[in-house]
């Protein structure tokens, strides 16, 4: 597997949590940021040609592609408040296999799209095991670090899927440009999947207290009440994301003549990434979470506004660059800042209102993308996603921040 490269083998500890000394890399917190590899990679291997693969199977125009797109984002987004509250009340490993297998499977249905109503339900349900996925095996992984390590080991926990995100629509339009071949990439996909699920089969986790019956059923079981306003702001910043991760290689190939290039822009854009989150990481481990995710969302607000001015193959690339490495810092900083929200046996929760609120910032953004970009053209979809970016900027300079410092647990 290439993520082995990306870890020294001496960081690694058979045994696990009881390692006396309380390293970083640990066996199973390896396992679980592996794990989430196979996860992005198998998802990231087809999410950037679907639209050319709507467009090219069943000819459907810009508007229809973001409303069949959306669907795995609203299943996602209903299974990401439940699969909080479920990691929180069963035991978490039979949470995480069950989605992981769940995930697994539904790639068998890519097979069987006869129809573009029929790719709409697969890829609509679909989007219910990967958001449920998501949060448990992120739980996990926060769960089998040591204290000391969590703030570091959250930032470098997202280098897996930016490494995922790096080299996964590379292969993709690769594999597309060369052979044209979409099942081989479905194959591909769901060989990956199963890897994550054997992967984590592996994983030893020490039993907990379980949350049920503890307390009854309430609103802040699902979602994480004294975070509404970072989620909020994430929201802002998915839709930014959201916009220009499902149009721009539909966008590289009809407006800048390139139908490779979404590969490159990935790429560059997991540079960036993987740069900022190994200089953000030794940051958050001396506990400067809001000056990282103000540094973040600082940085990612100039790449959008030069994605959305220049249309140029230069600012097309550079802005991925700029983007990643503002988002390298910003998101886990934000991902601390809801731990550290939440009392401990709201860890779930907590990571499902994070990535409930991304999830909301990327449906809107790709329905109202394309329905702009059907109507308007490109240009007008990228400079609303800018318009968003920078309002959440603002919001986070305004409230946000102090808002966290005056709530914060730990």
């Amino acid at each position: 597997m290439p993520i082995i490269f990306f870890v020294p083998l001496q960081y690694i500890s058979t045994r696990g949590m009881k390692e006396q000394k309380e390293i970083l890399w640990n066996a199973n917190y390896f396992k679980a940021w592996s794990a989430n590899f196979m996860l992005y990679f198998s998802f990231m291997l087809i999410t950037p040609l679907l639209p050319i693969y709507l467009n090219e199977v069943f000819l459907a125009d810009k508007h229809m592609i973001g409303v069949v797109l959306s669907g795995y984002t609203i299943t996602g987004l209903m299974m990401r408040s439940v699969s909080g509250y479920l990691v929180d009340s069963y035991p978490r490993k039979t949470v995480l296999l069950t989605c992981w297998f769940l995930f697994f499977l539904f790639f068998t249905g890519y097979f069987i799209t006869t129809s573009l109503l029929l790719f709409a339900i697969i890829r609509t349900l679909h989007g219910a095991p990967f958001g449920a996925t998501a949060v448990a095996n992120t739980t996990v992984a926060i769960d089998v670090l040591y204290p000391s390590r969590r703030a570091e080991g959250i930032g470098y926990y997202g280098l897996s899927n930016n490494i995922a995100t790096a080299i996964a629509p590379t292969v993709g339009l690769f594999i597309y440009d060369m052979w044209h071949n979409y099942e081989l990439i479905f194959a591909l996909s769901l060989f990956f999947a199963g890897m994550g699920v054997v992967i984590n089969s592996t994983i030893h986790l020490n039993p907990r207290e379980l949350v049920r019956n503890k307390q009854p059923i309430s609103l802040d079981r699902f979602f994480l009440l004294k975070g509404w306003s970072e989620g909020v702001n994430m929201a802002c910043f998915s839709f930014s994301y959201g916009v220009l991760s499902t149009y721009l290689a539909i966008y590289g190939k009809e407006e800048l003549g390139i139908t490779g290039g979404a590969g490159l822009f990935f790429m560059l854009l997991s540079i960036g990434l993987i740069l900022s989150r190994l200089v953000g990481g030794r940051s958050l481990r001396k506990g400067r979470i809001i000056q990282n995710a103000t540094v973040g969302a600082t940085i990612s607000v100039f790449g959008y506004l030069l994605f959305a001015a220049v249309h140029d193959l230069w600012a097309y690339y550079l802005s991925a660059l700029i983007i990643g490495l503002g988002n390298g810092h910003m998101y886990p900083a934000f991902q601390n800042m809801f731990v550290n929200l939440a009392p401990n046996n709201k860890r779930g929760t907590a990571n499902s209102t994070l990535l409930t609120s991304w999830d909301v910032g990327i449906g809107f953004g790709t329905v109202l993308g394309g329905t702009i970009a059907e109507h308007y053209g490109y240009a007008p979809a990228f400079w609303m996603a800018w318009v968003v970016n920078l309002i959440g900027v603002i919001f986070l300079y305004a409230y946000v921040k102090d808002n966290y410092e005056q709530n914060k647990l730990r």
